[in-house]
C-alpha cells in the first residue's frame, strides 16, 4: 500500500502527529504493536497533568504553544478534553525554608516575565481559600490543569477514522528500508510504501530505530516510575474541597510531590504521587513518602481512605541521559523523524509534538525552532564508535 506517511507508534504523539498530517489531506497509516488506549501504556491513565509552569522560560513558551493547540483540537472536534482547574505549586517553610529558592517561587517568577496568568496566595489567604492544606506559599498557574486522556483518544480516533486514516494494532516494524525518494516499510503483513517516516514508539523507539537500513541512532533512554503513588477517598463531608470545581493540580516539587483532584466521570479518587524527577535538585526535606507529605501539608486527607495505585495511572517514563526531548529528522535515514524522550512531562505538549512531527515530515521543516532536541546529539558513529551526547543539562519540568 502507498501512503504519503508511516507513522510507528498509535500512541497519544503518533495519533495527534496523525491528526495534523491528516488535516493536510495526507495519506496516513499508523503501525501500533499493541493496541490503542491500552491501559498498560503510557498514553492512558485519569490523572494527567498540563501546565505551563516550567523554570526555562522555552519549555514554558511551548507548554503555552500547546495549550493553544489544546483550545483548537477541542473547537474543531467539539470535545471537552481539558479540566481547567489551574496548576498551584506550594511550599511550607518547616520542609523548605529557603522560599526564594523553591520551585513555586521560580516558576511563579518565569509566568510572570512571559506575561502568563498566575495568581499568589500567602499564609492565612491561602489556608482559608484550601483549608484541607497547611502551607505558607502558593503560586498558580491559572490556565493549568488536568487533560482527560479518555476523551483525547476517543477524539483522535473519531476524526481519524472520518479522515480515512488506517490504523493496523498488533503489527510490528520489521524492516525499513530506503528506494531512491520511497520507504519500504515491512511489517507481518504486506509492507507499506510512503514518502515519510515517523517514529513515536516511546521506550521500544530503539528497537524501531535498529530496524531501518543505514539509520546511526541509539537514543539513551532510562524507564522510570514514581517511588510511591496513593488514591485517597476523603469522606463524603469535605468530599466536594478536593474536586476540580474546588481544587487545582497541586505539586511540591522541591519535596518530589503531586497531587490531581478528583474529577467527575474521569477519576472518583484523589490522586497524591511521590518522585524524584533527575532534572530536580534532591533536597532532603521532612517529606520521603505519600505520608509523610499528608501528615505535613494536606491534613485535610489524614482521616482518608487510601490504597495504592497499581495501573498505568502511577505514571510511566522514558528519560532521556540530557533530559531534553528528542525530536527531529534521524541520522542515516533521510525521511525519518523520530520523537521521544519527554520525561513524564510529554503528554500535555502532544498536539504541539504531533504537529512538529507532521510538518517535518511532510515539508521537511518546521516553522517551531527545535534545535536544541536535535536527535543528532546521540548520532552513532564518535571516534570511538559510541554515540555522540550532548553534555547533561537540566530541562525543569
Amino acid at each position: 500500500m502507498s501512503a504519503d506517511l508511516v507513522i510507528v507508534g498509535g500512541g497519544v504523539m503518533g495519533l495527534f502527529c496523525a491528526y495534523h498530517a491528516s488535516e493536510r489531506g495526507a495519506r496516513v497509516v499508523v503501525l501500533e504493536r499493541g493496541r490503542i488506549g491500552d491501559p498498560m501504556t503510557a498514553s492512558f491513565g485519569r490523572t494527567r497533568s498540563y501546565r505551563s509552569d516550567y523554570l526555562d522560560p522555552t519549555y514554558a513558551r511551548l507548554a503555552r504553544e500547546a495549550y493553544r493547540l489544546w483550545g483548537t483540537f477541542e473547537a474543531r472536534t467539539g470535545a471537552d478534553v481539558l479540566v481547567r482547574c489551574g496548576c498551584m505549586n506550594i511550599v511550607k517553610r518547616s520542609v523548605t525554608p529557603d522560599l526564594e529558592t523553591t520551585y513555586a517561587h521560580l516558576s511563579h517568577r518565569v509566568l510572570r516575565e512571559l506575561g502568563l496568568p498566575t495568581a499568589a496566595y500567602d499564609g492565612r489567604a491561602l489556608r482559608e481559600r484550601y483549608p484541607f492544606l497547611d502551607a505558607d506559599l502558593a503560586r498558580i498557574d491559572l490556565d493549568g490543569g488536568v487533560v482527560n486522556l479518555p476523551a483525547v483518544t476517543a477524539a483522535l480516533l473519531r476524526i481519524l477514522q472520518e479522515r480515512g486514516v488506517r490504523i493496523l494494532e498488533g503489527t510490528e516494524v520489521r524492516m525499513a528500508v530506503r528506494d531512491g525518494e520511497l520507504i519500504h516499510v515491512v511489517d507481518h503483513g504486506a509492507g507499506h510504501t510512503t514518502r515519510s517516516l515517523v517514529i513515536t514508539a516511546g521506550h521500544g523507539t530503539n528497537e524501531v530505530l535498529a530496524r531501518l537500513e543505514g539509520a546511526r541512532l541509539h537514543v539513551p533512554l532510562t524507564r522510570d516510575r514514581p517511588i510511591e503513588a496513593r488514591y485517597f477517598a476523603p469522606p463524603p463531608e469535605t468530599r466536594e474541597q478536593f474536586t476540580a470545581a474546588a481544587m487545582p493540580v497541586i505539586a511540591y516539587l522541591d519535596a518530589g510531590i503531586y497531587c490531581h483532584p478528583i474529577v467527575e466521570g474521569l477519576s472518583d479518587k484523589l490522586k497524591i504521587g511521590y518522585y524524584h524527577p533527575p532534572d530536580l535538585p534532591r533536597t532532603q526535606t521532612a517529606i520521603d513518602s505519600v505520608g509523610t507529605f499528608v501528615e505535613h501539608c494536606m491534613p485535610g486527607l489524614r482521616d482518608a481512605e487510601s490504597t495504592p495505585v497499581s495501573d498505568t495511572d502511577g505514571c510511566d517514563y522514558d528519560l532521556v541521559a540530557d533530559d531534553e526531548f528528542v525530536l527531529g529528522p534521524v541520522p542515516g535515514f533521510p525521511g525519518a523523524h523520530v520523537g521521544v524522550g519527554w520525561r513524564g512531562t510529554g503528554y500535555k505538549f502532544a498536539p504541539w509534538t504531533g504537529l512538529v512531527l507532521a510538518e517535518l515530515a511532510l515539508q521537511r521543516g518546521t516553522v517551531y525552532d527545535i534545535a536544541r532536541f536535535d536527535p543528532a546529539r546521540f548520532e552513532e558513529g564518535g571516534a570511538d564508535g559510541t554515540s555522540v551526547t550532548a553534555h547533561p543539562a537540566a530541562a525543569p519540568r
